[in-house]
């Protein structure tokens, strides 16, 4: 497992240091944690501490990503996940956790782990037994799948193939934007993994949705998601709404991929926070006046 970034321990001692709750952030492929810069400011306003971690050796800015590309290969579901179970394992509090894409599979196995106090996962990829595999998923995942060699790289997207796995929903200028300031290489492993997910009993990409610990959960999916369609999204949620714990899914009306870095992310972020804010305090009671605590496991 790769070592913590330093931004990622300054982070957590910042968030030990305030005595709030932490919430997570779990970005997605082709995308970085900077991508959660504004959702983090929405939280903090609303006393919450913040953490967004990497995936393990994420550069820390856009163009360093785009002229170091090979640093993002080889990264597996698992060995991401670890990472940030060894982020949240450093925090004084369980933390809630915010998703996006794979990010958002990534929240369920995190909560799944028993790691989170209540979780929203947005637009997530599918796990073993989500069945569904719309078209325009198939086309979303080509840039990568279309090639087995791929699984082992650091894959980029082509505007073309970013305005159509993203930015379909948002004008031709807004997209052209978000793609200059978001978009990344990524490594082609999570999504193999999860392609062949339902034909590997040993597949990585698994989430136990009985956990009783797993927490309430929120399933966030755009109405316009080509690569996250409803129906992968209504499969998630029927797998998770099995649970103990509250699980409920909301479609959000004429929004694609990119809905948590568009021009309408303010909306996703404000029900998220909302969401949260139902089941988790930002300052719990035992933490008023002290700056640590010890932790909840």
């Amino acid at each position: 497992m790769a070592d913590l970034a330093h931004h990622e321990t300054l982070q957590i001692d910042d968030a030990n240091a305030s005595g709030r709750t932490p919430v997570v952030f779990v970005h997605g492929l082709w995308l970085l944690p900077s991508s959660w810069d504004r959702w983090r400011t929405v939280f903090e306003d609303a006393g919450y501490a913040t953490v967004a971690p990497g995936w393990p050796d994420d550069p820390e800015t856009v163009a360093e990503a785009n002229a170091h590309p090979e640093v993002f290969a080889g990264k597996s579901i698992k060995e991401v996940a670890d990472h940030f179970e060894a982020v949240i394992q450093k925090l004084d509090m369980k933390p809630a956790i915010v998703g996006h894409s794979f990010g958002g599979l990534l929240t369920q196995i995190l909560a799944g782990r028993g790691l989170s106090a209540a979780s929203v996962a947005i637009d997530p990829a599918p796990f073993r037994g989500v069945l569904p595999l719309p078209i325009s998923a198939l086309r979303a995942g080509s840039p990568v799948l279309s090639n087995p060699l791929n699984r082992g790289r650091a894959v980029p997207l082509t505007y073309e193939q970013f305005r159509y796995s993203f930015a379909n929903a948002v004008s031709e200028d807004e997209a052209k934007e978000l793609y200059d300031t978001f978009a990344v290489p990524a490594p082609g492993e999570p999504l193999f993994q999860a392609a062949f997910a339902n034909f590997n009993p040993w597949t990585e990409d698994k989430v136990d949705t009985k956990n009783p610990g797993r927490g309430p959960l929120l399933i966030m999916d755009g109405e316009l998601d080509n690569t996250v369609p409803w129906a992968i999204a209504n499969a998630s949620y029927n797998q998770q709404k099995r649970n103990e714990g509250v699980t409920e899914i909301l479609k959000v009306a004429g929004r694609g991929h990119a809905l948590t870095i568009d021009s309408g992310w303010r909306e996703v972020a404000d029900t998220a926070l909302a969401f949260i804010q139902r089941f988790v305090e930002p300052r719990p009671l035992a933490h008023a006046g002290t700056s640590g605590a010890p932790a909840i496991k």
